[in-house]
């Protein structure tokens, strides 16, 4: 008998490429990873990397984690991270990504509204007690019943999983490789508030294939991912994009722009994924004298309303891609020609690549009533972002929505015919990857005192800065840190801001 067809998950791709090369080159960490975290940089074979992969999956389910229970991760980009997602599919589990810069109140909110068992962290990341504050947050979690960390001094009540990669791998268990089950759970902030957007494992490789694809990775290349990883164009642009390609995957914590470019040579990178305002300015100064082994650069536009304004690419030896992020909803991507400019996209069904009659479809453009722009495709998680049952009519069988509006406002231009995204959506800011509600600027510029002044402006390196003024400028920052804060969000807020 015919057995159906079953589509691939992430730990299904790493297998084959173990299967094939398993003492090819895999996992290579930051340089700087002992300033970050207090490790020495790790590089793992895939066969090495297997073996850890075994001894974290054998330990989440001797710890007693049920099948398709979610765990949640907040980590920094190490090869910590990489090994604990593979682990938590390999044990059966959901893993529920937790931005670093979030308050403890944000986490709290995550691991209640996923019913997360447990969560996994770092002792610290850049000064930082990551131990203390998912301690906190897991405390205010009823459904938490483990909480794991990497590295030294951790709290009383945190089994360490460093101990766990030391010993021989325990026994795990079966589970059936299906890429429909859930595999990730990341969050979004939309005008209805806070959002968790569950993906298959195929909607996820869906999304490294657009990448990957588009900007024609070669297989068997080493991947430097400077991007951080804990959303799905994270996770797409990182573990996916390196999963399909089979090659190895360089891991660089954001940002140090001279430890950057001392890893890709390092490594004779092929390819670097990294934020787009970032991609740009590293092409404006001599990319091909600096780092000649470089071929494609991705470039991802969190705020892809200023791709169309951006400069020219103007290293010739390297390609660029500019990926449109829209939040978790999805993305798409759109290869630079040989004039260094951004592309025309064109509203409809795109192909991976774009300019290839036959490719296969990565997703669907269109411009919706509201004027906005709406995605769908099959790394688009449609009933995540179903709009909310209108008050009195729970009864009442609403029209089904096959898109998701994502927001941004855009229209069609006249000449060309070609989607024009103008504005991110109305209500929601960006620092670095954070999103919040304009709303909470009230809230905290209030906690700042009388005559206090707290503002978000535009920025293109990170969407939005928060600028303010304030009398007594360590009250300022006390008073943020009172409201729940994360420190590294406070302190990028001074960093960005000047005198706050």
């Amino acid at each position: 008998m015919n057995q159906p067809a079953v589509s691939p998950t992430l730990d299904t791709l790493f297998q084959r490429t173990l299967m094939r090369q398993p003492h090819a080159p895999a996992l290579l960490d930051p340089l700087n990873k002992s300033r970050i975290t207090g490790h020495q940089p790790r590089r793992l074979t895939y066969a090495e990397a297997d073996t850890a992969i075994d001894a974290l999956s054998a330990h989440f389910v001797e710890s007693g984690l049920p099948a398709n229970s979610v765990i949640a991760i907040q980590l920094p980009s190490t090869v910590e991270f990489v090994l604990t997602v593979l682990a938590a599919h390999r044990a059966g589990l959901v893993v529920a990504v937790l931005p670093l810069l979030w308050r403890q109140a944000e986490l709290a909110a995550a691991l209640n509204r996923t019913a997360a068992r447990a969560i996994v962290t770092m002792s610290k990341v850049d000064g930082v007690s990551y131990s203390d504050l998912a301690m906190h947050a897991a405390a205010e979690a009823f459904s938490i019943r483990h909480v794991f960390g990497f590295g030294a001094d951790l709290p009383e009540g945190m089994a360490s999983l460093d101990e766990v990669l030391a010993r021989p791998p325990g026994t795990t268990r079966t589970v059936i490789q299906d890429g429909r089950k859930a595999a990730m759970i990341s969050f979004d902030v939309t005008a209805e508030g806070f959002r968790p957007v569950p993906r298959p494992h195929f909607s996820l490789i869906a999304g490294g294939l657009a990448m990957s694809l588009e900007a024609d990775i070669q297989q068997g290349a080493t991947v430097m991912a400077a991007f951080t990883p804990m959303s799905f164009a994270g996770l797409a642009s990182s573990l996916a994009v390196w999963l399909l390609c089979g090659g190895t995957l360089a891991l660089h914590h954001p940002f140090e722009s001279e430890v950057l470019e001392q890893q890709i040579n390092e490594h004779a990178c092929d390819v670097l994924i990294a934020p787009a305002q970032l991609a740009l300015r590293l092409g404006d100064s001599n990319l091909a004298a600096r780092m000649p082994t470089l071929r494609n650069v991705i470039g991802l536009w969190r705020a892809p309303e200023q791709v169309a304004a951006s400069e020219a690419w103007i290293a010739p030896h390297a390609s660029l891609t500019d990926v449109y992020l829209f939040g978790e909803a999805g993305l798409f991507g759109a290869r630079r020609g040989d004039n260094g400019m951004p592309v025309a996209v064109m509203p409809g069904p795109h192909g991976a690549p774009r300019e290839q009659s036959g490719s296969s479809i990565a997703g669907d453009i269109l411009l919706t009533p509201k004027g906005t722009l709406g995605l769908r495709g099959p790394m688009v998680p449609i009933a995540a972002y179903a709009p909310p049952q209108p008050v009195g009519e729970t009864l009442t069988a609403q029209p089904p929505r096959d898109y998701v509006d994502t927001g941004f406002a855009a229209r069609i231009d006249r000449a060309s015919g070609a989607i024009c995204i103008t504005a991110p959506p109305s209500g929601i800011m960006a620092v670095g990857g954070y999103r919040f509600l304009s709303n909470d600027l009230q809230e905290w510029a209030r906690r700042l005192g009388q005559g206090a002044l707290l503002t978000a402006l535009p920025d293109r390196l990170s969407g939005h800065r928060l600028a303010g003024r304030a009398q007594d400028n360590a009250r300022a920052r006390e008073a943020l840190s009172e409201l729940g804060l994360n420190p590294l969000m406070v302190e990028a807020f001074r960093d960005r801001s000047g005198p706050i």
